[in-house]
């Protein structure tokens, strides 16, 4: 398929932008940790939860600005590992996936904790994930053409978290000690039967940022998009039982399913990111739009690093 059948996407919006950033912030409280005696942001609570957590008085400060772990470094993960297992008890906690994600300040980045990867949100902690876009070229320069089809995963009907929406060809979270590369090279044998050697043309796109209200709390998460050109006669093969079906798509019906609402808000974005990048969409004052729409989500280049 060439450039020249890609069409517009049948809306210029794009509802995952707005739900990039859709959140109450009235509605939370900022947390804080106590580290070598200064206050480091490290995320938000939900003022609904406060009566739950005054159960630790002597862990947590609630002040009305701001709630407050007060205990030393090395007492931390023990009250961590306690009260996320008792919220997960009291469905506070949502799910629980055995995954340990850092707890960062906010700025700065220095490592506060370690916790579950489920209780990150009811905590409203920055989290990590990646996404990477499949997808074959034209048989323009030796294969080495325009973007064409798109390799378009369809969640499993029973997953916990957008069940049965479509999704990029790999996505996932970044649990700590993991780099977004890294994960991404996890996770492509997982979820599409990828061996490394075979996503060794993995090109960085850009991160961006998103902070919005969930079911199970607050995202507040940096995903890193990466883009991986794949031979026409590979066929990728679900190894985890997370996705439902994979389907390769003409890039025109990717991305009005994109720009439909049809995905996840990571994968929406992270292909509209792809298309932004490789100038898909058509015409020239839509990218425009599009651009300016989305430019205060993009925070910079992913990284290819480990």
């Amino acid at each position: 398929m060439s450039a020249r059948s890609t069409s517009t996407p049948t809306r210029a919006d794009w509802p995952a932008i707005a739900a990039a950033r859709a959140c109450d912030r009235p509605a939370r409280l900022p947390f804080f940790i106590l580290d070598n005696g200064q206050p480091q942001r490290a995320g938000s609570v939900a003022c609904g939860h406060l009566a739950a957590l005054a159960r630790w008085p002597e862990a947590l400060l609630c002040q009305p600005d701001r709630l407050t772990l007060r205990l030393p470094g090395a007492e931390r993960q023990a009250f961590f590992d306690q009260a996320n297992r008792w919220l997960h008890g009291q469905s506070l906690v949502v799910g629980w996936r055995d995954e340990t994600y850092p707890v960062l300040a906010q700025p700065g980045g220095a490592l506060l904790a370690t916790i579950e990867r489920a209780a990150a949100r009811f905590w409203g902690t920055l989290t990590f994930g990646a996404h990477c876009n499949g997808y074959l070229a034209d048989g323009n320069d030796g294969g080495n053409g325009r973007p064409s089809p798109l390799w378009i995963a369809r969640r499993a009907f029973d997953k916990p978290t957008d069940p049965g929406l479509l999704d990029n060809l790999v996505g996932g979270g970044v649990p700590h000690g993991q780099s977004p590369v890294q994960a991404v090279l996890r996770e492509g044998w997982e979820e599409a039967g990828l061996r490394p050697a075979q996503m060794h043309r993995l090109a960085a796109g850009r991160r961006l940022v998103l902070a919005r209200d969930v079911p199970e709390g607050f995202q507040h998460e940096e995903v890193s998009v990466f883009d991986l050109q794949l031979p026409a006669g590979l066929t990728p093969q679900n190894q985890d039982g997370e996705l439902h079906s994979l389907a390769l798509l003409p890039v025109a019906q990717a991305l009005a399913h994109a720009a439909a609402g049809d995905m996840t808000v990571h994968a929406a974005l992270a292909t509209l990111d792809f298309a932004l990048r490789h100038r898909l969409l058509l015409p020239a004052n839509l990218h425009q739009h599009l651009q300016a729409l989305s430019d205060a989500l993009w925070t910079g280049r992913s990284r290819l690093g480990h």
